[in-house]
């Protein structure tokens, strides 16, 4: 792998990110100099970070997630491979750090939801739609029946839930999907399908959308039965407001950087041990690799935690500070004044939507993976396109959900109703393709930068913003079954022209 030519598709990806703050900031929403400053340290340790984690990912986690889908199938113990789908599942979302920061962030808005149990209600949530999933991928059923079947059975269940909940929910979807287990997970759908006996390429995609179903409803069941309090009201303290609005702007440049060095190479370590502790235990129960490749799979799990350091340094050492301060400014401008700055507003969050997801280490990951199944015909920028277009309008109809007081609820069962509708026209392929690109979109640079610039542009209560990484993942699903169904046609054109 070329880490010159990694460097260099990393900083395209992330570089219009940081031109749109920087000559916003400097020009008509004037940001903090020293904030500035520190986005833009903050943007080279994202570009350095998520090139050393894709180097890593190539190396280890990637190979390792093929072969232990391949193993297990190969063993013909359908309970052994469910019962570890279930446990890899399970073990690895409760050591997400992304989980353990949206847990924080749910219990700040509401404090009578105990923590411990909402994590592990995620984590059995991806579990059991991780175990359903390659249960689906061996008997191969159809993944359109699946997915209709499931989602319909989610929106009959959100109906008995409480309405504050549901952006809540939705994002607990798009918050499981971190960056070490979108890779795990895919790899070890691809190696399952590779072996099963049909050995068609429809079921290859779709493990990562199927995970996503299972935190989702695992919250609004949680939800149900849930007591709030009497009297409780849903609102934020103006301490609250305050540190949201200006965390550690004042302080000199690379302080929060080393403030939150040490916190996320801890988390990065949680985050890694799980994968690592399995690999262990595959290779000395099922894998049997040489030793070279074993060496070669060691040294992807050092590139990928140094990485993921480095990079979850930067996305909150200064990158998701500059995007709350951005939020906060436009997000007043265009409440007080509206016409031209609410139309910059909305404008600024598609500019970031479009770009942004480009970032993202897993969306990296499934492009790259499409291409190399598809045998080239597939092409990466094509996907990295609509992916880019639905990541922008979920954000700007975000935005426009704040600033107009939208209903999140029926902008979800509008847009799923609209995604269930496509899988009709869509190829099957296409169908698991989206569904995993709507859990990869929603990635940590989107949940935080993203999540801190609607936090920060809403009006008068941050609880508002749940739910923008729910519309981010919900998004992708139609962009890219419409994608798919453009392929389609161009398909059968190109053999009625033969």
């Amino acid at each position: 792998m070329d880490i010159v030519e990694k460097f260099k598709e990393t900083a395209k990806s992330v570089l219009p990110v940081i031109v749109i703050v920087l000559v916003l900031g400097l020009t008509i929403v004037p940001l903090e100099k020293i904030a500035l400053v520190r986005f833009a340290v903050s943007g080279f340790l994202l570009i350095f970070g998520l090139t050393i984690f894709l180097m890593g990912v190539g190396m280890g986690i990637e190979p390792m997630g093929e072969r232990c889908g391949s193993a297990l199938v190969a063993k013909k113990n359908l309970p052994l491979l469910l019962s570890c789908a279930f446990a890899i599942g399970f073990i690895v979302t409760a050591a997400e750090p992304d989980i353990q920061v949206f847990a924080d962030q749910v219990k700040e808005i509401f404090p009578f939801v105990n923590k411990l149990t909402f994590t592990f209600a995620i984590a059995g949530g991806v579990g059991l739609f991780l175990l359903l999933g390659l249960l689906r991928t061996i008997l191969n059923f159809p993944i359109k029946i699946f997915f209709f079947v499931f989602y319909t059975l989610l929106f009959i269940l959100a109906f008995f839930a409480p309405e504050n909940f549901w952006g809540i929910a939705f994002d607990s979807g798009g918050a499981t999907t971190g960056p070490m287990t979108v890779p795990f997970i895919m790899s070890l759908g691809l190696g399952v399908s590779a072996v099963r006996s049909s050995k068609q390429s429809d079921s290859s995609f779709g493990l990562t959308g199927t995970a996503s179903i299972g935190p989702v409803m695992a919250v609004l069941v949680y939800s149900i039965f849930l007591k709030a309090p009497q009297g409780f009201v849903q609102e934020i303290s103006e301490i609250q407001l305050e540190a949201f609005a200006s965390s550690g702007l004042m302080a000199k440049i690379f302080l929060p950087f080393i403030r939150v060095f040490p916190i996320f190479l801890r988390e990065s370590l949680f985050a890694i041990s799980p994968l690592f502790i399995l690999f262990i235990i595959f290779q000395a129960a099922l894998l049997k690799m040489t030793m070279r490749q074993t060496i070669r799979i060691l040294i992807g799990f050092v590139y990928a935690y140094i990485g993921l350091t480095i990079f979850l340094t930067g996305v909150n050492g200064g990158f998701s500070d500059a995007g709350r301060a951005l939020g906060q400014t436009l997000g007043s401008l265009a409440s007080n004044n509206g016409g031209a700055w609410l139309f910059l507003l909305i404008l600024t969050g598609i500019a970031f939507g479009a770009v942004i997801v480009c970032a993202e280490p897993a969306v990296w990951v499934l492009s790259e993976q499409v291409e190399h199944v598809s045998g080239g015909t597939i092409k990466r920028k094509a996907l990295l396109f609509f992916l880019s277009v639905g990541t922008a309008l979920g954000i700007a109809i975000a935005l426009l959900a704040n600033v107009f007081d939208f209903n999140i609820k029926w902008i979800l069962v509008i847009g799923y109703s609209i995604s269930m509708l496509l899988m009709i026209f869509c190829p099957a392929m296409w169908t698991g393709i989206a569904f995993d690109s709507g859990g990869v979109a929603s990635g940590p640079l989107t949940s935080t930068f993203i999540l801190s610039f609607t936090i920060g542009a809403a009006a008068t209560n941050p609880a508002d913003s749940f739910g923008v990484i729910a519309l981010v993942a919900m998004m992708p699903l139609s962009a890219i079954q419409i994608m798919g169904i453009i392929y389609k046609a161009k398909q059968r054109s190109k053999k009625e022209a033969k």
